[in-house]
């Protein structure tokens, strides 16, 4: 007989429909919210296996439920390898895993759930040690069912006749290998994130989450920006810990040489912001992403206002207060007519400053494939799952736009476009608008 040999580490989870998954949060957060919640938890809880991969020669697979592998990739990763759910209740799902698993000759599999914000890698080594001495491992979980099961072999009576989604799974569970004569090893309880009380196990956590997050991406779109590019970075540079990314598309003047003299990563693209930003954020490897214009200068001190931002784990995302450099008492209120929409709308634009966590903006899929509104268009999508802020701290933006069309011109033609946009009006049509009106006050 050949002999069984290596680890197995299979994260169960679902993807994240709206109204599908952690249903009973959903009076609390609403669908979207509660989709996006068991979203951020997975996430977490791949974290932590990679983690344990860097310690010990274990394989990692996610089992998902309730999508083809394509879209579990799309959601939490193309980098990780991904087998769909066989049909049936958990306990079919997780014996037919293990079968599959003990199929391919490993020696030991253990599976953990995404529901219990406490798991650790000192918890998931601990389990895989232990299973050298015992037969099953259990990790408790406060509502009476169990986060982790481990095994060296399949054994099928221990998932037949299981209450699923009641407090007597894990009883139920001990009293078989009882039984069976199986040595048992039982983990430190853990509690789980199941209905609105239980919240509070989820936000102490994401507290201490985002208190460590330290790396934040500035993603710069280009084009033809030589005059402004090289304050833009050295305003970034504030933030010693910020990856500067400049994503140009096409300059014809020398923005690629100066972005590159002043210590920024650059990368060439096709002309188009959504899709300039966009190609950024996927070469960004910051925790956070924030969108630059090259003629926007950020306030000093700017990562901390992010990041002090961000231990509220409501807020999804955030820009700062408007202010146009110059002196016309009709660009103060202007700034005043912006930031009053920023703040009671929750619709920031790009000359802000956008930022925004990384894994959540994947999760939304990014700017979509737009030719104008772009901005628009993705902080519509986003805030229904939670709070977008304007934060108090200026960012100082160029007048050029209102200086050569004039700002009452300026402000029409903008507003203009809006409602084109909530009309329903091609966007590749409102973008030739837009220019060709542009053009025309320019001759005048």
């Amino acid at each position: 007989m050949e002999k069984s040999c290596g680890e197995l580490l299979i994260v169960f989870t679902r993807y994240p429909d709206p109204g599908k998954v952690k249903t009973r949060l959903i009076p609390a957060l609403g669908k979207k919210g509660s989709a996006a919640l068991h979203w951020e938890m997975t996430l977490h809880t791949l974290k932590t296996a990679n983690q344990l991969i860097h310690r010990r020669s274990v394989s990692l697979e996610v089992h998902g439920h309730g999508a083809d592998t394509y879209l579990m990739g799309k959601v939490f990763g193309d980098d990780l390898c991904y087998r769909r759910q066989c049909p049936g209740d958990l306990g079919d799902r997780m014996l037919s895993s293990f079968r599959q698993s003990f199929h391919e000759k490993l020696g030991k599999v253990i599976i953990i759930g995404t529901d219990c914000p406490g798991i650790s890698v000192e918890l998931l080594e601990q389990a895989f040690m232990q299973l050298d001495t015992y037969d099953l491992i259990l990790g408790p979980a406060n509502d009476g069912g169990y986060y982790l099961i481990g095994m060296k072999r399949v054994i099928p009576a221990l998932f037949e006749d299981i209450p699923w989604g009641t407090k007597n799974v894990l009883q139920r569970t001990i009293t078989k290998a009882e039984k069976m004569a199986l040595s048992l090893r039982l983990l430190t309880p853990l509690g789980d994130v199941d209905g609105p009380e239980d919240l509070y196990l989820w936000y102490t956590l994401e507290k201490k989450i985002n208190k460590k997050i330290s790396s934040l991406s500035v993603i710069i779109p280009t084009l033809n920006e030589a005059e402004n590019i090289p304050k833009a970075i050295e305003y970034v540079h504030t933030a010693s810990e910020a990856e500067i990314i400049v994503v140009d598309g096409g300059s014809t003047d020398n923005t690629v040489q100066l972005a590159k003299e002043c210590g920024a990563k650059v990368i060439t693209s096709s002309p188009g912001r959504a899709g300039q930003m966009n190609k950024g954020a996927k070469a960004a490897q910051g925790d956070i992403l924030l969108f630059l214009h090259a003629d926007t200068f950020l306030p000093h001190g700017f990562d901390n206002h992010i990041r002090l931002t961000f231990q509220n784990p409501h807020i999804v995302a955030g820009a700062f207060s408007l202010h146009i450099n110059g002196d016309s008492p009709s660009l103060r209120i202007l700034e005043l007519m912006v930031n009053f929409r920023s703040r009671y709308l929750q619709m920031p634009y790009g000359d802000q400053g956008i930022f925004i966590r990384a894994a959540f903006f994947r999760l939304m899929g990014g700017f979509p494939d737009l030719p104008i509104m772009e901005d628009f268009a993705f902080m519509r999508h986003i805030h229904s799952y939670g709070r977008v802020v304007t934060l108090k701290a200026p960012a100082c933006t160029s007048p050029r736009r209102w200086d050569s069309l004039g700002i009452i011109r300026t402000t029409i033609i903008n507003q203009a476009i809006i409602l084109g946009y909530l009309a329903g009006i091609n966007p590749q049509r409102l973008s030739q608008w837009y220019h060709m009106n542009c053009e025309h006050l320019k001759m005048k």
